[in-house]
């Protein structure tokens, strides 16, 4: 068993057998951006006012038009093959070439569907993207 080397005041790191951090806990120059918490970082948005900004609503409503109806198509067609299998199994049993009949390329045609939606999320995302930086290129000009 080893012995715990006594505490030194330079390394905050606690020993638990081993070191269990490797590097020291005290830090000698500023924490980068990334890791500030909220109280520490001091260029805090002022969310209330940001929420009132017509461009900040005009963000949400333009993100809720794309998200609302990709989400319900999205549902219907993944829950589609399961229903229709079950409801409709002589339409989806029909041979197309093959051994491959409808179920299996509905089935099939969920992977493509699911890339297309995302594809389409990226193209959009660039759009909610540039009006965002919008939003905040008005804060710190001041403009609101």
């Amino acid at each position: 068993m080893s012995r715990k080397p006594p505490p030194s005041d330079a390394d905050l790191t606690p020993f638990a057998g081993s070191a269990t951090d490797v590097a020291p806990l005290g830090r000698q120059t500023a924490k980068p951006e990334h890791e500030l918490t909220a109280d520490e970082d001091l260029d805090v948005a002022d969310w209330d006012r940001i929420a009132e900004l017509e461009e900040f609503k005009s963000l949400l409503a333009a993100k809720a038009r794309f998200i609302v109806p990709a989400t319900v198509f999205f549902i219907v067609y993944y829950f589609a093959l399961p229903l229709l299998v079950g409801y409709a199994p002589e339409w989806m049993a029909k041979k197309v070439f093959g051994v491959v009949n409808v179920a299996y390329l509905f089935a099939l045609s969920q992977f493509f569907m699911a890339w297309i939606l995302a594809l389409l999320y990226v193209r959009a995302a660039g759009r909610f993207d540039a009006m965002t930086r919008g939003i905040i290129e008005q804060f710190k000009k001041g403009g609101h």
